[in-house]
């Protein structure tokens, strides 16, 4: 595939949801031609109305983009989209680029690398570190996993999204380092829902424990975020705890794979299982605390 990544170009985009919407969005905002593809096809309706392609099946998309990102909820929606019945991959011209920048185990991307190499294409697994709001400001950090030749290619569509680019290593890799930082987060939002829960039965209030505990050592940066969603117990999704506990899920599988132990991180997948159950699944993942702490 020729470099042409540094002018406008043909790419495509599947999955719009949260997060895929605004990095459809950004590329859209830089000049890019989108053709776009989402099970629920209103969500396409904005980047349609801006000029993107409404492909009515991932297949189109392959017909009509050298590069394809994906942005789904679980492995199983991306390899439906890609190897299914109307699956894209089948109708990309040869020596095509798929970047997954799906959160999913390690394993799935790797065999996904091998599946594309084998079908004549190239594969990055390219997750990103942000939610919402870094999505929609192009400030996501992608960690990415595969050659790099390839990422050097991908480079300026991932610039245009995000504020770095870290190559992380071969295939797999991105997703590694995205489920470990994903299952930290989980952890620590775990861990200070209860620091919260139990200073507010010895009667310090919400407000001192958050001035406190996020201004002191043990505060971490990105729960400092989450103030105002936890103090007003607000928490409309930036990151869903759905997708949370799945994350910790496929953690918990990974680990197995490896034969490595964790407990905590089994202890606190089945927290938000429980707060998952307890009709939280679309709210934030600080919603967590909405079940550790009710009112």
């Amino acid at each position: 595939m020729p470099q042409q990544t540094q002018t406008h170009m043909k790419v495509g985009f599947i999955g719009l949801g949260i997060m895929g919407s605004r990095m459809a969005a950004n590329l859209q905002k830089a000049g890019h031609d989108l053709v776009v593809y989402n099970r629920t096809a209103q969500k396409a309706e904005e980047l349609v109305q801006n000029g993107a392609t409404l492909a009515q099946t991932p297949e189109e998309v392959g017909r009509q983009c050298r590069v394809v990102f994906t942005m789904l909820a679980t492995p199983e929606a991306v390899e439906e989209v890609a190897l299914g019945q109307q699956g894209f991959l089948k109708e990309l011209p040869g020596n095509s680029l798929w970047i997954d920048a799906s959160t999913v185990n390690p394993s799935f991307s790797k065999r996904m690398a091998q599946v594309a190499l084998k079908m004549g294409h190239r594969f990055l697994d390219a997750p990103v570190s942000g939610s919402l709001k870094p999505a929609e400001t192009g400030q996501l950090v992608f960690l990415v996993g595969g050659e790099a030749p390839d990422v050097e290619e991908v480079k300026p569509l991932l610039d245009v999204m995000g504020r770095a680019v870290l190559h992380i290593g071969p295939h797999g890799q991105g997703a590694s380092m995205k489920m470990v930082n994903n299952m930290l987060f989980g952890q620590i939002m775990a861990a200070f829902a209860e620091a919260l829960r139990l200073g507010t039965a010895l009667g310090i209030t919400e407000e001192v424990l958050c001035q406190t505990l996020l201004n002191g050592p043990g505060g971490a940066p990105f729960l400092k975020l989450k103030e105002q969603k936890l103090l007003h117990r607000e928490f409309s999704p930036e990151f869903p705890l759905e997708w949370m506990h799945k994350d910790l899920h496929l953690a918990a599988v990974t680990a197995y794979e490896q034969g490595v132990a964790l407990p905590t991180l089994a202890t606190v997948k089945e927290l938000f299982g429980q707060a998952k159950q307890a009709g939280l699944a679309e709210e934030d993942f600080s919603a967590l605390y909405q079940f550790v702490n009710p009112k």
